[in-house]
């Protein structure tokens, strides 16, 4: 499977064929051993009194640092987050038995159970590493759980991952699908954003669909994710929701080949040559060529016979210490 195979496949005859909590209604706050006026008291409320149940629910998410600074804030939430903290030492095991870092042999079985008992302590980050181990050995239903779960906690990738999950199932639940990728968007997560923006331009339709599209499309380009980035750049240069601008569609495509997109290298490539910048279209053309484009091999050669062999050996260098751009 083509990874930058991403833009939606049609029958038709387009042009596109790759593919805070709320705030409280009343003052708050932390713990603190001073006393205050009876007025006071009254009209505020500590943080210590949350209940035990709404605390660990907000927490469930919280990477190792957050959890300990919360953990910091007063007595009772040190205790109320004592379970938490366990499953923190749980989840960095599991971590290292399945990918088998630091010294640890690679068990994923192992790290199943760590993930899984991390779980059972509240930890959605752990729901989320145990769905993920489920799903790939094919026990979809035991996956969707653990997503169900985390996602009910707010956690972002797990409603991400919900959300694809839903699209891959048999049948798929496109509704359900869409529900959970919307609350992923809406909680900033990237690739849920391109997820839900290509769920919507494949369903077409109607123009408010595909300019719902574009609109996660650009947030999820703006966030950093490479596919996301082509996608837009294919919709600035055919007019798809949006008007044509081909100055920013050759924006977005550079992005997107600087991040290691294979199809948009070779055309960003393509574009380089058309413009007479031998040079820099070979080392585009070239990248794209070793990460299998097999369409920028002719083009090459065409260059190659055009330049002198120092330019040549220059854009080999320049393509040999070549690094992707990081990714937000």
């Amino acid at each position: 499977m083509n990874n930058n195979q991403t833009w939606p496949c049609t029958s038709s005859s387009s042009p596109f064929t790759s593919l805070p909590l709320p705030s409280p209604s009343r003052s708050i706050r932390l713990c603190s051993s001073s006393s205050s006026s009876s007025s006071s008291t009254t009209s505020s409320t500590d943080f210590s009194s949350l209940p035990y149940d709404i605390l660990t629910k907000i927490s469930a998410s919280f990477d190792h640092p957050n959890l300990e600074s919360a953990s910091l804030v007063c007595r009772s939430w040190c205790e109320a987050l004592r379970p938490l903290r366990e499953a923190m030492v749980m989840l960095m095991w599991g971590k290292r038995l399945k990918h088998g870092k630091r010294g640890v042999r690679k068990n994923t079985e192992k790290a199943l159970e760590m993930f899984t008992k991390a779980a059972a302590k509240g930890s959605a980050l752990a729901m989320v590493d145990a769905g993920l181990i489920h799903w790939e050995k094919g026990e979809k239903d035991k996956a969707l759980d653990f997503y169900l779960m985390a996602a009910h906690l707010g956690n972002a990738s797990a409603q991400c991952n919900l959300g694809i999950s839903y699209l891959q199932v048999e049948p798929p639940n496109t509704e359900q699908a869409l529900k959970w990728l919307y609350k992923a968007s809406e909680g900033g997560n990237i690739r849920a954003q391109y997820q839900l923006a290509l769920c919507l331009h494949r369903a077409g339709g109607n123009r408010s669909n595909i300019r719902e599209a574009v609109k996660w499309y650009m947030k999820a380009a703006e966030g950093g994710y490479m596919r996301a980035m082509y996608n837009i750049s294919l919709c600035y240069s055919f007019g798809e929701g949006m008007a044509r601008n081909h100055q920013i569609a050759r924006k977005w495509m550079k992005r997107a080949a600087d991040r290691g997109h294979t199809k948009a290298q070779f055309e960003h490539g393509l574009a380089l040559y058309s413009e007479g910048d031998m040079i820099k279209a070979l080392v585009y053309l070239e990248l794209a060529g070793r990460a299998g484009e097999k369409g920028a091999a002719h083009v090459k050669n065409v260059i190659v016979h055009r330049i002198s062999a120092a330019s040549h050996n220059h854009a080999m260098h320049l393509a040999d210490s070549w690094r992707a751009l990081p990714s937000n």
